[in-house]
Formats: structure tokens, sequence, C-alpha cells
């Protein structure tokens, strides 16, 4: 049946189709077509052992997938045994079943364009908007189980880590597996009341880069876990952790901290996001750590070959990484319209506290969130009087104390031309216990003018005009004054020499 799948003529090319192997499939990229055939295998995690189940999980991965890439799932094809061989959804004896999907340009999945440096702005702001979307698409489960069902993952990963000791040294090992261990016993409370409060949900479950393309230049989630729903139902911000901490393990910082924030800006409950933040550190450690797991299996499988035993270390100290504690800062960056407060916290965010960075409340954003209109659509003049802007403070204090509370440096960014606003964001500071910097932008008038008048798909509705009427102020007491006009990485490297001379801390 491999071989009949496997021919020109099968699929009226000129040349045999390209043939993938993976543990679990094999996939044939045949023109336009691709057919993919689960093997008939059945491991600790899936079971795919009789014909009758492998229908079912084609059918399944379909149903699923179709949901998150119509452009590609095309549905389950039977391919059946006549007198005269084989076919592709023949009337004779069903032998085997193939998800049929259409074939996309393999260079456009995401870990390819990480490599090529394709990763821009917009690709971020889509990508955070797909997952948020599909989240929200997502039914909850409240059946009590994924709590549990996380402390079985963690349970199995440690055991296994702790196996394959000629990788990872035992004493390394049992110190992860005690900090893992404690972090998951301190958040248990927490894992329980977002799964009662419909945080669980039955997710995409393997959200990796590889598993993301671009799709007529947008990007589409392809690959879900259909074999087993337990790994699938879990809590939303677990299912995004997968892909935070591969764009970290990447080095590609920046773009972790904006899927991060951008998602968080889009989410109904921001407070319970925020609140969530505080499970973040053990879900990225237990991706990382699964991932070191099994370049850890695949070295054993290849032990000639150094490069899954170099992944398999490498992610091994990522997950260290993730768990180890950092005080958390609440930066406020203030000033004038056009004097690139955005554009600075932008740049410092995944530079600061635990990974992924630091989370970014923009006031321009927050408004947008409570006039319920999309981020660039611009608001009435209404929604700019006195007591909205402060209700709009309001609401970013309380959601920066929810994100420091949790354990994350915060970035609150906003004009803060009001002492009453300054005033009430130091002393949240200090209410949190947490390390306070205030960053105080100004530049020429002009010169914010002209920003102003070139900035384009921004959530800032300021004007030149705006501008012009804004006072000029001096830099408020204990808060560092920062020449606008200089470029981003200079400024950028001004705030962090700052924020690196609190004590205890590197520069």
């Amino acid at each position: 049946m491999l071989d009949f799948l496997g021919r020109a003529e099968t699929h009226n090319l000129t040349s045999p189709p390209a043939r993938i192997d993976t543990h679990a499939s094999v996939v044939f990229l045949a023109g336009d077509e691709v057919y993919k055939v689960k093997r008939a295998i059945k491991l600790a995690f899936l079971d795919y052992s009789s014909l009758e189940k492998r229908r079912h999980f084609c059918e399944r991965e379909y149903t699923i997938n179709r949901k998150l890439a119509p452009g590609i799932y095309k549905g389950v094809v039977a391919i059946s045994r006549t007198p005269a061989g084989f076919e592709l959804g023949g009337s004779g004896e069903v032998v085997e079943w193939a998800v049929h999907l259409r074939r996309f340009d393999e260079s456009r999945t995401l870990d390819r364009v990480a490599e090529q440096g394709g990763l821009d702005a917009q690709v971020i702001r889509d990508l955070a908007a797909v997952i948020a979307t599909a989240h929200a698409a997502a039914k909850p489960v409240r059946d009590g189980q994924a709590t549990e069902a996380l402390a079985g993952v963690i349970d199995e990963t440690l055991n296994a880590l702790l196996q394959a000791t000629p990788l990872f040294p035992c004493e390394k090992v049992e110190e992860f597996s005690r900090a893992m261990r404690a972090s998951f016993h301190e958040i248990r409370g927490l894992l329980m009341t977002r799964e009662a409060t419909g945080h669980v949900r039955h997710c995409h479950g393997d959200m990796h880069l590889r598993n993301i393309v671009l799709l007529d230049g947008k990007p589409t989630l392809f690959d879900a876990i259909e074999f087993d729903d337990r790994i699938a139902t879990t809590d939303t911000l677990y299912d995004l952790a997968f892909l935070i901490m591969d764009l970290w393990g990447k080095h590609l910082t920046g773009e972790a901290n904006e899927v991060l924030n951008r998602y968080l800006w889009l989410t109904k409950d921001l407070i319970d996001e925020l609140n969530g933040l505080a499970a973040l550190p053990l879900f990225l450690s237990l991706r990382a750590a699964i991932r070191a797991k099994v370049a850890a299996l695949n070295a054993a499988k290849s032990p000639a070959a150094p490069g899954a035993a170099n992944e398999a270390r490498l992610y091994f100290e990522t997950a260290q990484e993730f768990l180890r504690p950092e005080r958390p800062f609440l930066i406020a960056i203030g000033g004038r319209s056009g004097t690139g407060k955005s554009t600075l916290a932008r740049a410092l965010a995944p530079r600061v506290g635990r990974a992924p960075g630091a989370i970014h409340l923009r006031s321009d954003i927050e408004r947008k969130r409570q006039f319920h209109v999309p981020e660039t659509e611009r608001l009435p003049a209404s929604a700019y009087k006195p007591e909205v802007s402060h209700r709009i403070y309001e609401a970013l204090d309380k959601q920066a104390c929810s994100a420091l509370q949790a354990g994350q440096s915060v970035i609150v960014d906003a004009t803060f031309l009001n002492g009453f606003e300054r005033n009430a964001v130091t002393q949240l500071a200090k209410q949190a216990g947490a390390d306070f910097r205030g960053f105080w932008l100004e530049a020429p008038t002009g010169l914010l003018i002209d920003r102003l008048i070139t900035r384009i798909n921004d959530a800032s509705d300021a004007t030149p005009e705006i501008a012009r009427r804004q006072p000029v102020t001096e830099t408020p007491p204990g808060w560092t004054f920062l020449d606008a006009a200089k470029v981003t990485a200079e400024l950028r490297d001004l705030a962090l020499q700052s924020l690196g001379s609190r004590p205890g801390r590197s520069g």
C-alpha cells in the first residue's frame, strides 16, 4: 500500500512524490496534494494499532484541524484493494485510511521563516490574534482532571530526565526536580481555580513554530493533537507556553515577549490571565524539559550523531533557567505624545525580569479595550475626557498589581502628565514590593509633530494638534530623563544601565 502511494502514476505525476517518515505517520507530498497515513503502532501515548482506530483518528485529525486550517485540510480518503490493485477512494475493500491535505510551501512554516529573519511585527501581531481567537473559540473543560494530568506529565518527564544520566548530571536533575515540584505545589490551587473558571480548554496541544505556516501571508495553525484529548485539554497559558518557549529557546526573545503581550491585550479576562502568569515559569520550564527528554531519547537512538545530545543539554539548561526566581520591576515610561514611549517599552520588555520579559501595559491599548474597538480604530474626543482617562489609569494600576503579584515585571506606558497618576504608580510599586523606575521622555515639539504625522497602524489617536496642546513638563522628581530625540537602541541601553544599578542585579 505504501509502495502504491509512493508511485508517480498513482497521482498522475511525472516523478514519484516525496515521502516523509515520522514516528507515527508516513506522509506523501504528491504535487499539490498530501496524503498522511498513520502507522499501525501502539505507543504509551497513542494507539493506531487497528484499521478502525486509524480511521477514527484520521477523522479526528481532520475535524480538529479543519477548524484551524480550512485551507489545508481537505478530508479523509479510503485506500481500497480491488482485483486491479489499490485505489485512492475506490469501492473495494478498505485496507487503509489517509488524511488528505492541500500542500503548502514547506519553506513558509514559522521555524523556517524565523531562520530567514522573517518574523516581522505584522506576523507576530497576526500570530497572537490567531491564537487568542482559537482559544476563545475552544470549548472549556471543567472535569477537574487537567491539573492532575499536568502532575502526571511532570512526574513522567522528571523520571525520564533522571534516566538520561549520561546527558544530564544526576545532581542537576534532582535539584531541578525539587524546584519543579515545589513550583507545582505552590500554584496547584491557582491551576484548579483556572480550570474551574474556564481557562482549561481543548487546545492545539502542540503549538510550536514548525506547526504554524504562513498561508497567503497569514499565520495558520495546523497539526493539532488528535490522538489523546488529555494532552490537548489543558490550560490555555500552557498551550501558549510551547510557542513562547520555542521562540525564547531560539533567542527570539523580542518575538516571544511580543506574542505574550499581544495575546494578553486580546483576552477578555485580562486580570485573570495576569493572575495566571504565576504559573508561566512552570509552564515554560515543563515545555523545555519535555523537549530535552525527547532530544535525549533521539540521542540514545543515534549516539554517533551529536546534534540531539547537544539539543537535549540546551533545552535542559533552558528549563532550569525558567524556574530561577527574580524580583520584579515596575517601570513607568511617561512623556508627551510622539516621544516614543511604546517603542522604548517594546525594546525594553524582553530584557526586564523573568522570561519572557515584562508585561507591557499601554494606555492607548487599554482605552481601545474599554471601548471595545479594534486597536487602530480612532475613538471620538469624548473617549479622552478626564474622567475616562482617570478610569484608564486605574485599570492600568490594577493590571500592573496583578502581574507583579504573579511575579512578572511590568512596564506601564502612558503620558503620566498628571502628578496624581505618577504618584499612584510609584505607590503601587511599594505596595507590590517591586523595584520602581520612572523614565521621562522629552524632545522638541517639532520632532514630535513630525513623528505623529508619519505614524500609521498604531493604537494612539494622538494628532499634531494634541502634541501642541500638551504642556512641556520638567522631569518629575525621582524619574530619569531620557532624550527622546535619540535612536531607540541608545535609549534602551541608557534605560538598561539605570535598571542595572539596583542592588543584586548585574547590568
